[in-house]
């Protein structure tokens, strides 16, 4: 078994080893994987986060040892804090979105003198955090400010605050405890929402006064009650609601 870290600001997670294949997911810096298989130019891999797995392009990623990527297994996460930051050495200075992980600067010979966040945070943060996003354009597959899905909105916004969700909206709807009505909910719930199979497409953060944070179109705020998200734009519900959840 092999063991890798990234090395690059985002990288394209890939559903097949191919550049014109489907963005599944983005891998941040300082995200350490496994390496599942190896080809002459593309890895599938596991991220260690949430064990979520595609491929990724052999040359954008750092190659470390078993012992190295156990460590980083038990370490408790330091994430980047600030929209964009920079990493630098002697000869480098590149951008990183907020949620990079920096607990391998030292093993990268990479400086960061921004502003960091761990550990686990009060609940009542998790719609703090989900305001860096907003306005955020919607991207399949996107974890950034620059470009985020639904799923990847809620993963990073709690990850921020220490908790962690899976990856897929599908996958994240397994969690946590469900609500049986909107007015038990809190601020920080998770809001999903199915299509007319009964598959679970979408997911947002509920917040005050029956308000909800997702991103479709781009990270935006809407209403939300008994059927569903009601925009506040088009006047019309886009979204049918299945289940809250309680995560926190």
């Amino acid at each position: 078994m092999q063991y890798g870290i990234c090395n690059l600001s985002i990288v394209p997670l890939r559903a097949e080893p191919t550049d014109t294949s489907e963005l599944v997911s983005q891998v941040l810096y300082g995200e350490h994987f496994k390496v599942l298989e190896q080809r002459k130019k593309w890895s599938k891999i596991r991220i260690a986060f949430d064990k979520y797995e595609g491929w990724i392009d052999n040359k954008q990623y750092l190659e470390v040892t078993e012992e190295i990527y156990k460590e980083k297994n038990k370490e408790k996460l330091i994430l980047s804090a600030d929209l964009v930051e920079f990493i630098t050495n002697d000869s480098l200075l590149m951008p990183i979105p907020i949620g990079s992980v920096l607990n391998s600067l030292s093993l990268l010979s990479h400086e960061h003198d921004g502003n960091t966040i761990g550990g686990i945070h009060p609940k009542a943060t998790i719609i703090k955090t989900s305001y860096m996003y907003l306005g955020a354009p919607y991207l399949w597959g996107g974890k950034t400010p620059f470009g985020i899905d639904c799923s990847g909105f809620t993963q990073m916004v709690y990850k921020l605050n220490g908790y962690k969700l899976l990856r897929d909206a599908s996958q994240q709807a397994m969690q946590g405890e469900a609500l049986s009505f909107i007015e038990e909910s809190e601020p920080g719930d998770l809001a999903f929402f199915d299509n007319e199979e009964g598959t679970i497409i979408h997911v947002g953060i509920i917040m005050e006064d029956n308000y909800i944070i997702h991103a479709h179109g781009k990270v935006r705020i809407d209403r939300i009650d008994h059927s569903g998200i009601f925009n506040v734009e088009t006047k019309r519900h886009t979204h049918r609601l299945r289940v809250i959840k309680k995560i926190v």
